[in-house]
């Protein structure tokens, strides 16, 4: 089977983002950068193409210039495959005038577009997740089982299912029970993988029970979606997942793999902080199944008389006698001489400035792009396109979450610089 031939994939961009708030202040969730030059939106679509699936929706609604431009100048196939990838934001129409109401109200929306590629399955996934997976492996054991609807789910021990979706399933994974982020134990206890079926996954001897959660990346057959949103239903988790027990086949997909949902800052921080790591848990090198993302035609990067220890650096940088230490530093970045930058994720800046403008910043003393001389910054997320000053200290330690003077952000316990902030020289926090 050429799964590409059969499969439409919908990527969804999300809501308003608030838990990722500021770094989705001035973008969508999909089109905030990640590990030093890629976006999350490239994740599910590589996964897509390295999986035979080049038909793409990506639906989305808030924020969506940078998505737009990044897609637009990154995803490019040749015609005679008939390949795309599409974003289709909320608009209004003459049966609708209002944004969309959640995941499944976005797919309901935008059925019209579905229908006129030719498909048999419509595999639906999320925009903010980082994994790798070869989707035709799900589709094809959605096939075999016969089932209406296939859930990709991890086993995850009972003590970490805060916040996730869980499913209970026989010993051939049938979907038996669902329940939406559980917060009662005597639930969770009823929804963990008996003996048997642990034994059959390759865990003979579990140390701790485990429950199967829901990764968000759901197989239709295509008449079982559109009997599926045949209703008023807003959310696939919630609502519709749950409605379908009993009335149509469900069948669970069982991934062991990594996988990371970035919905938060601290999940956004930490998880681009372990790419520095000497065996990372997610492999970026792995040429048998590339992430793709925008060619920049950047310069290499050129680093003077550093000190770094643990650091992914992009395209373009300029980094001058410093010290970096657990650090990724993304494309045309800027760090001058005498900074030390710990556990810091750069996200650099759209474009150089000139000598003229450096010249100009200098006269009316305003930073330039980049971090400056002599700064101190600590367990930080440094937005796109800011300007920090010479003498700068920044950390998060021994303060509360809030906002702070010139623009500045803590959340999560992570102190965040917003896209396009300036810090005054010589600014301590």
């Amino acid at each position: 089977m050429r799964s590409h031939k059969k499969v439409v994939a919908v990527v969804m961009g999300g809501g308003r983002g608030t838990r990722l708030h500021p770094l989705t202040s001035e973008r969508c969730k999909p089109a905030v950068p990640l590990a030093g030059k890629y976006r999350l939106v490239d994740i599910p679509i590589s996964n897509c193409i390295n999986s035979d699936i080049n038909r793409i929706f990506i639906l989305s609604q808030f924020h969506t210039a940078s998505l737009h431009r990044h897609i637009q100048n990154t995803y490019h196939f040749d015609p005679f495959g008939g390949g795309f990838v599409d974003i289709l934001s909320a608009e209004q129409t003459d049966k609708n005038s209002d944004w969309y109401q959640g995941t499944a109200d976005a797919v309901r929306r935008n059925l019209q577009h579905l229908r006129s590629e030719e498909h048999d399955y419509v595999l639906i996934l999320s925009g903010d997740q980082l994994y790798r997976m070869d989707f035709g492996m799900i589709i094809r054991e959605h096939v075999a089982s016969g089932a209406d609807v296939t859930l990709a789910a991890m086993p995850i021990p009972v003590s970490k299912v805060e916040g996730l979706g869980l499913m209970g399933v026989d010993d051939n994974l049938v979907i038996t029970q669902f329940a939406e982020k559980p917060k009662d134990p005597a639930v969770i206890d009823s929804l963990a993988m008996g003996v048997g079926l642990e034994a059959k996954l390759g865990n003979k001897n579990p140390t701790e029970k485990r429950c199967l959660a829901s990764m968000g990346i759901y197989v239709f057959n295509r008449k079982a979606l559109i009997d599926a949103l045949d209703n008023g239903m807003t959310d696939f988790g919630k609502e519709v997942i749950p409605s379908l027990l009993g009335a149509k086949g469900l069948h669970a997909y069982v991934f062991e793999g990594y996988w990371e949902d970035i919905g938060t800052v601290k999940a956004f921080f930490d998880t681009n902080l372990s790419i520095t790591d000497e065996m990372p848990p997610f492999d970026f090198f792995d040429e048998n199944a590339p992430i793709y993302t925008h060619n920049r035609a950047l310069p290499p990067s050129k680093v003077n008389e550093c000190t770094i220890n643990r650091a992914v650096i992009g395209d373009g940088c300029i980094i001058e006698d410093s010290k970096l230490t657990r650090c990724v530093i993304s494309s045309r970045s800027y760090v001058r001489s005498g900074t030390e930058l710990n556990n810091v994720v750069m996200m650099g800046s759209d474009s150089y400035e000139t000598d003229v403008e450096f010249a100009k910043n200098e006269a009316e003393g305003v930073p330039n792009l980049g971090v400056g001389r002599n700064c101190r910054i600590t367990g930080s997320i440094i937005d796109k396109n800011t300007r920090i000053g010479d003498g700068v200290e920044l950390s998060p330690e021994g303060k509360e979450d809030g906002n702070y003077d010139h623009g500045i952000v803590i959340r999560d316990g992570v102190l965040v610089v917003p896209k396009g902030v300036t810090i005054p020289a010589g600014h301590k926090l």
